[in-house]
Order: structure tokens, then sequence, then C-alpha cells
């Protein structure tokens, strides 16, 4: 049966600064740069809130974590354990495995495998891992993604992590590419399914292709000026979840305008005869 979950990027106005980590061609490093946003909630409150309002589950941006200490990763595994709600992924928004730049390719890699053991440090179940940003035609460029998200399921298993990707960023842009990498992987890495990513006319067509392997739905709506979403067209998404008949987690994403937990309280009105 799947059930509700939501991600911390539907509550970005209110969580406090984002951390968005940017590579530094001249220096050949990473850089982290603050982009400031109200704190009216805590990270190390959210999971109590989240279980108030009905949600079975989050999905947490890396750039949401305000420290990635040890004794920072407890408390937050701690947070959720008291509120009885569960830490399903890791969501980290940064990283290119296809990056033609050996040494940011490398860089990047190192970077997700220290991301791995924060997730196992704070107790997430999975870590979403960007396949890369080649293009989605690009066999060369599709191989070498899965040899190496290969090998960071491989270091996460022997932490307790799972690795998953999603329909995110270019590589994965099309349901063709999405297979083509699932191929190599098996059932080793899992799917992350985003409403958001394909595009008509062939989106629906695409999103049938993925599902079956996906752990996830970012069901995420089409909103209007005035943060109302498209009620048919997010219904006909959620069909094709319905008829995939995929029991996964229904991870509610809001980034329109006006109160955010208003604009998920009308999206979650959609989903729930869905789950």
């Amino acid at each position: 049966m799947s059930y509700l979950s939501v991600s911390t990027w539907s509550l970005h106005r209110l969580l406090g600064p984002l951390r968005w980590t940017v590579w530094d061609d001249e220096k050949g490093t990473h850089q982290v740069k603050e982009q400031e946003q109200p704190q009216v909630l805590s990270l190390l409150e959210l999971p109590a809130e989240a279980a108030q309002r009905g949600y079975q589950a989050l999905e947490v941006c890396h750039f949401h974590f305000p420290s990635t200490e040890p004794e920072y990763l407890e408390r937050l595994r701690q947070a959720f354990i008291t509120a009885g709600i569960s830490f399903d992924t890791l969501l980290l928004d940064y990283g290119d495995l296809t990056a033609q730049d050996v040494t940011r390719r490398e860089a990047d890699f190192n970077l997700i495998r220290n991301w791995i053991d924060i997730a196992a440090g704070a107790g997430a179940k999975q870590i979403r891992v960007i396949a890369g940003d080649a293009m989605p035609t690009d066999e060369q460029a599709i191989g070498q993604s899965a040899a190496s998200l290969l090998e960071l399921a491989e270091y996460a298993s022997g932490k307790g992590v799972r690795v998953v990707t999603e329909n995110f960023r270019l590589l994965t842009s099309t349901g063709a590419s999405c297979i083509q990498l699932l191929e190599h992987l098996g059932d080793r890495v899992g799917m992350i399914t985003d409403f958001g990513n394909f595009k008509l006319p062939t989106k629906y067509e695409e999103f049938s292709m993925i599902l079956p392997y996906s752990v996830s739905v970012h069901a995420k709506a089409q909103y209007d000026e005035q943060g109302m979403p498209d009620e048919a067209e997010f219904r006909s998404c959620l069909e094709t979840v319905r008829a995939a008949g995929s029991n996964c987690a229904i991870v509610l994403i809001y980034d329109g305008p006006g109160d955010m937990w208003e604009g998920l309280g009308r999206i979650q009105r959609i989903v729930e005869p869905y789950l």
C-alpha cells in the first residue's frame, strides 16, 4: 500500500538557509553557497510536525542540513524515532557522475560517498544520487554513470543505506535513458519517479516505463500563479501510479507561492484517495 510522504523542498521557505553545493572551476574544489530563507521550523522539529500533519515519512534535501557533525546527525535520527516517522531518503541535489572533467568527477564521487556516511548517521534508509548531466542519448555516459552508481551502492550497503536515482537532470530526462540505465543497475539501485521531470506528449507513457522500479513518487502538480494545482493533469499522473500497481511512497512536492503547508494541503486532498 502506498503511503504519504513529503520533501523538505516543499517547505524550503520555512526551514532556514539553503546550503547549495557548487563546483569552483578555478580552484577545482567544492564550495557551499548559502541562500537566506526564513526559519519558522528547525529540521530537528520537522519530524514531529510532519507526523502531526499525517505524514508517514520524509525526504530531506542535503542543503537543509545545518550541520553534518555526528552529534547533530544522532539528534536528527532520534527526532525521527521519537516522532514515529520514517526518514526515507536523503536527497543529494549535487553531483555529476558523467562530468568530462576527471578532477570534478572524482571529487563529486567522493562527495557522494561522504553524504552516504551522513545518510547512515542520520538514519536515512536511502540516498538519492543524481545519475548525471550528460545527454540522455550518450550510451558511454550511461555506462559510466551505472558503474559509479553500482560502486556507490556497494559502499552504501555496508552502511545500511540503499542508493536510488531519479528521472532528474539531463541523463535521465527520458524514459528510454532511464530504462537503459536501469538495465545496467539491476535491482541494486532503485528509482524515484518525479511527475515534473518528463514532458508532454510522452510523459505518461514514460512514467509507466519506470514506475515498476520506483521506491517513491515525487507528486508535483502544475501550479498557477496563485499556487492552485491543475487537478485534472495531476490526477492523470496519479492514475499512472495506480495503473502500475505501485506500492511506494507518494512524496508531496509544493513549490508554489503563499503558505507552503496550505499548498501541500491542497494536493494532499487529491492524493489521499490514491493511497
